[in-house]
């Protein structure tokens, strides 16, 4: 009786022609399609790296792209977001070979590359809770394939009672202003500068946004708007790709918490979305167990869908283990030191 082998794994880098054949058969995520490259290729920091299929025995298992992105301080990090695309069932087996695989090719191309950043279903002995940004590993799906009445009616009753109560509401409106946003942000940003000091975050310059719009085009990043006599009060920029549609970043005001404004909002980029033939609308992350401070986001988004999908959250692979360990280290007392002025200014 012959033992059987293990399987053979082998990590390439391909063209994008290679890149997007092997992959025709599953809907890549916007960050893991070559239309991103536009986009790395304009923003300060970043710049795509490769794209590379993982082989299992001569069948390509997976593809993945990946961004440099400079940082922290002089050092480097490579980041595969919503990657690797997986065209088989991913097993622990098979994201540890990509990842060993992927780590050693960053260690012959740049030492100066710190970490890999991308996301995996399984947690392993390499794998480490991201150091800085926001990951979830449950997200609220609608389902678009279905008729406007079926979607509605498959919404909770609390979500269904807040969008006919906007509706009714004549001084509200809700749209799709891509083109508008483009030349008018600033309206935007404001409400999102407002929304950060509230919540507690510093959003990214207004500039990564309206590059996201510019590079991608209206075909992959639009912009809907809720507004009140013509005062906007929440926005939301959504990506799509391959008949995907994510729901990237957006903002409201204080009008508009008391308003409906956001059911409304998120209402009609499902009305528009499913009319224009799209598969699914990603309102990108719910709380859970591993992430409880998630949780504020996910009785609002399940207003929209009931069921709560499993996805696999980002991590961090360490490239250079005691760097990496003194980047944790120094991010942990630059945030103890934060916080300890934050208080002495309070009291």
């Amino acid at each position: 009786m012959t033992t059987p082998q293990p399987p053979v794994y082998h990590l390439r880098p391909v063209d994008e022609e290679t890149y997007t054949a092997a992959a025709h058969d599953v809907a890549l995520p916007i960050e893991q399609d070559p239309i991103w490259d536009r986009f790395d290729a304009v923003v300060e920091g970043r710049k795509p790296w490769l794209r590379l299929l993982l082989s299992e025995d001569e069948q390509t298992v997976a593809v993945i792209a990946l961004t440099l992105v400079e940082g922290p301080g002089p050092l480097r990090h490579l980041w595969a977001k919503n990657g690797p695309v997986w065209l088989v069932e991913p097993t622990s087996r098979r994201e540890a070979a990509l990842r060993q695989r992927l780590a050693a090719a960053a260690r012959r191309t740049d030492p100066r590359i710190a970490f890999i950043r991308l996301h995996a279903q399984h947690e392993a002995a390499d794998l480490q809770p991201v150091m800085t940004g926001i990951t979830y590993d449950r997200t609220v799906v609608v389902d678009l394939q279905r008729s406007e009445e079926e979607i509605f009616a498959g919404m909770k009753q609390q979500g269904r009672r807040a969008i006919r109560k906007a509706l009714k509401d004549e001084t509200l409106s809700a749209g799709d202003e891509t083109e508008w946003a483009v030349s008018h942000f600033d309206e935007l940003y404001e409400i999102f500068l407002e929304t950060g000091q509230r919540e507690g975050f510093g959003p990214h310059p207004a500039q990564r946004y309206l590059a996201m719009l510019t590079t991608l085009g209206p075909a992959h990043a639009r912009v809907f708007v809720t507004r009140r006599e013509g005062r906007a009060l929440a926005w939301a920029l959504v990506l799509l790709n391959d008949g995907a549609a994510l729901y990237s970043v957006g903002a409201s005001n204080s009008e508009a918490r008391g308003a409906y404004a956001a059911d409304l909002l998120h209402w009609r980029i499902i009305e528009t979305l499913a009319r224009e033939g799209a598969d699914s609308y990603d309102l990108a992350g719910a709380g859970s167990e591993r992430f409880p401070g998630l949780g504020g986001l996910t009785q609002f988004k399940t207003k929209f869908e009931r069921h709560i999908t499993d996805v696999a959250p980002a991590w961090d692979r360490p490239i250079r283990p005691v760097v990496y360990r003194g980047l944790v280290e120094a991010r942990r007392v630059k945030h103890g030191l934060s916080q300890l002025l934050g208080k002495l200014r309070s009291g």
